[in-house]
């Protein structure tokens, strides 16, 4: 019987301090009580924290898997959320640094895994280093977190520059982060956008905006996703909104693009396969 066919999501920003960790961790929360079975990748490699933020205590992360010494599955943990998690290595200075290579093993092992999966968020480090630019590559959606600040959009925009006119990526979207209001957000997506259709002569696409809510960091502050903690509050309700919006976008071509993740598991899940 062929396996389900994996939805896979990069998460990533221009710079660091706009929320991209959280807006991973809280949308992969928002699918699995949503009865979606979500695993997590911690690709933040250099400063990976979405195990402490999910107040997840783990033996074996991504180094030991790079080293030969685990395999990918043997590193992967379940979350008292329900998530599995596959973690990174946080002040591992070599994973900060992964080749395009090193990258492309990485993408490559999980279709050794046999866990049904139904989405696969990686959340990504900040920037436009060799290793976020292949598993941007990889992923069928690219979600860019960002916030009204001169310098989050200025990096958003470069961020989405490297995609579209020297990777030919498309399916990006913008995700307004701490934002007043889902007006504010939508005039902040509709701001870069106009200058993506300028200057590169391709649209960024949006589904919705995270409003700003404090209570978003107490809930980190107790190794939290807000949807735990306060599931009423505002961020929760954009959250389970964003997850809603992920489950409705159309399907894409599978084999479209080169190097991807679940590869096999894609090939595998056509209709005429045996």
């Amino acid at each position: 019987m062929a396996q389900l066919k994996t939805e896979v999501i990069g998460i990533a920003s221009g710079k660091g301090g706009v929320g991209k960790t959280t807006t991973a961790i809280n949308l992969a929360v928002a699918l699995q009580m949503m009865d979606k079975r979500v695993l997590l990748f911690d690709a933040d490699l250099g400063l990976a924290n979405a195990q402490i933020a999910l107040g997840v205590r783990s033996e074996y992360n991504l180094g030991h898997f790079l080293a030969g010494e685990k395999s990918l599955a043997e590193i992967m943990v379940k979350t008292r959320q329900g998530l599995t998690l596959i973690p990174g290595g946080s002040g591992v200075q070599e994973l900060a640094g992964l080749s395009h290579l090193q990258s492309a093993s990485i993408v490559q092992a999980f279709s050794t895994l046999t866990e049904e999966i139904d989405f696969l968020i990686v959340d990504l480090a900040a920037g436009i280093s060799p290793s976020v630019m292949t598993f941007l590559g990889a992923c069928q959606r690219r979600f860019i977190v960002v916030k009204d600040d001169p310098s989050s959009i200025a990096d958003a925009y470069g961020t989405i520059k490297v995609m579209s006119q020297e990777m030919k990526l498309d399916e990006i979207y913008l995700i307004p982060n701490m934002v007043e209001s889902q007006s504010a957000g939508w005039k902040l997506y509709n701001r870069i956008n106009d200058v993506c259709v300028r200057f590169l002569g391709q649209p960024v696409q949006y589904l919705t905006s995270i409003e700003s809510d404090e209570l978003v960091l107490s809930a980190l502050k107790k190794y939290q996703s807000v949807l735990e903690m306060a599931p009423g509050t505002g961020a929760s309700r954009d959250y389970r909104r964003l997850a809603d919006f992920c489950q409705q976008l159309r399907p894409i071509d599978p084999l479209s693009g080169g190097l991807q993740f679940f590869m096999e598991r894609l090939i595998h899940n056509k209709p005429e396969a045996l």
